[in-house]
């Protein structure tokens, strides 16, 4: 039986992935490391790392649009600085000072328990 991912594993992987594509963690481990964690029980539970943030159908083909990246992380970015999830932000989001930032379900609805 093979050796579950960590959190931290799974972060340090993503990481090197990611930041060269222009794409960042949150430097709020205290909102990362739990949004990890469920990522990795969603890819146990769904067999894919389903958004931790959002509902899924439990099909991939279904929840392709949901799949960690999801498909609305880009758009979330350009206009906000961090994603849906807070997961994934710009660098200059982790540079700045700033309170919650409210981000809205770009997902369709039509596609939440389709």
């Amino acid at each position: 039986m093979s050796k579950k991912m960590t959190a931290e594993e799974l972060y340090k992987m993503l990481k090197k992935i990611q930041e060269p594509r222009g794409f960042y963690f949150n430097k709020d481990m205290s909102i990362t490391m739990p949004l990890l964690e469920s990522l990795l029980i969603n890819k146990e539970e769904y067999g894919y790392m389903a958004c931790p943030c959002r509902l899924p159908n439990g099909e991939f083909d279904k929840d392709r649009d949901i799949v960690c990246p999801c498909e609305y992380r880009d758009p979330d970015l350009e206009e906000f600085g961090v994603c849906y999830c807070g997961l994934y932000v710009t660098e200059e989001y982790n540079q700045e000072d700033h309170g919650e930032v409210a981000i809205p379900e770009r997902r369709p609805p039509e596609k939440i328990l389709a």
